[in-house]
């Protein structure tokens, strides 16, 4: 642990003379600057003002991957004055976070200085409380999917300059190319630019060093993150659980922000997909026994812009070792011996589980669990209008019988 809290200062693209008299003190009094090669070179050589020691001041490029390397970086210049440099503000989806959360709170100063999200939305008129932040630096754009809605406002922060091409390209996919579509650039500073056009007339080239705008077309389709997506939003072999009975499983499932599920008989994955576009931070893992399926799993959270993590094997066997979860489906193998056991005993204190049920030796052992533990226990029968003849009548889909509890 450094003697003194690591500072970790925010940078504009207009480098030096854009910080604060704070942020100029605390690179000014740094034994070891660390940043990115284009962040450290935004700050003069020898550094202005009255510097520690300007020429014994230690310049470290990050080194790749960052993520393996920096608790050693750390490590080696214990004891020393460490300044790191940002993009903007460091705790939002930057440097700044990582270090809290290495080093605690106590150790770490941060100054921040505006976001990208803040100049852009400064420049566009829009309200940040209004607006949906989605990065792309480390994601594929796939991840969009879920934050296209009619009449929605995203910012998206890019990874470079084929990204804008790359956010355009699916707009149009998703029939949403009428989207009003601006690429800023090196905002804040001397080079910035702002290119606008709709999504579906983009072909601009841009610098690397930019936030995406879209204001998404309100006559655009919708594909609510609320339960019960159509079938036909999946790609599946009829392993699927139906629209009526996926919602009411969700509800009793209860998503919650940064919670986990373990998606049993995972499928065409579609309980584990809804969950996850619940909120960004809802993590799944999916089991799935057959590799067939389960690639047709893996397509279909690319497909609806979520991850899934899917493994590959028969339950409860390839429940060994997964990390606890705070809700399970079992949506196959529900007989199998052992796996009611399984699943109560990995079950965090306080989750959900919740099994379907459509065969008779299914319903014998939840009705076994129900009596054991409590919980909830209903029968759901949907019934569907389809041509009778000339007329139109009922057709009733199998009873799905629905047990849910929390541990």
């Amino acid at each position: 642990m450094p003697a003194d809290p690591i500072t970790v200062v925010g940078l504009g693209t207009d480098g030096w003379p854009g910080l604060t008299p704070t942020a100029q003190a605390a690179i000014q009094s740094a034994e070891v600057l660390m940043g990115s090669p284009r962040q450290l070179a935004l700050i003069p050589t020898p550094i202005p003002g009255p510097a520690l020691d300007p020429s014994g001041v230690v310049r470290l490029a990050w080194p790749s991957p960052l993520s393996e390397a920096l608790p050693r970086l750390l490590a080696e210049y214990s004891g020393k004055r460490i300044c790191v440099l940002a993009s903007g503000d460091p705790t939002f989806h930057g440097i700044g976070t990582t270090l809290v959360r290495l080093l605690g709170a106590d150790a770490v100063r941060v100054i921040p200085h505006p976001s990208s999200i803040s100049l852009a939305c400064a420049r566009l008129g829009w309200p940040q409380d209004q607006v949906d932040v989605v990065s792309l630096v480390n994601q594929p754009v796939e991840r969009l999917h879920p934050h296209l809605q009619p009449g929605r406002r995203l910012l998206i922060l890019s990874r470079g300059s084929q990204t804008p091409a790359e956010v355009a390209a699916l707009l149009v996919s998703r029939e949403y190319g009428a989207s009003e579509f601006a690429v800023l650039s090196h905002l804040g500073g001397p080079q910035e630019t702002i290119h606008t056009a709709r999504a579906a007339d983009w072909s601009t080239d841009v610098p690397a060093l930019n936030v995406i705008a879209v204001r998404c077309d309100p006559a655009a389709p919708i594909q609510s993150t609320s339960p019960g997506l159509p079938d036909d939003a999946y790609e599946h072999d009829g392993q699927l659980t139906k629209r009526e009975v996926r919602a009411v499983t969700l509800s009793r499932l209860a998503p919650v922000p940064g919670q986990l599920l373990w998606d049993i008989g995972g499928g065409a994955g579609s309980i584990a997909i809804e969950w996850s576009r619940h909120h960004p931070s809802c993590r799944a893992i999916a089991i799935e026994r057959d590799p067939d399926r389960a690639k047709r799993l893996d397509r279909n959270s690319t497909n609806l812009g979520v991850d899934v993590t899917t493994v590959v094997g028969p339950a409860p066997t390839a429940l060994a070792g997964l990390e606890s979860p705070d809700a399970i489906f079992i949506g196959g193998g529900a007989t199998t011996p052992g796996m009611f056991d399984a699943c109560w005993n990995a079950l965090r204190p306080g989750g959900r589980l919740v099994t379907n049920g459509v065969t008779l030796e299914t319903e014998a052992l939840i009705s076994q669990w129900y009596k054991a533990v409590g919980g909830d226990l209903i029968r759901l029968e949907v019934q569907r209008a389809a041509p009778v003849g000339t007329m139109t009548g009922w057709r009733p889909a199998m009873p799905v019988a629905i047990w849910s509890v929390t541990k």
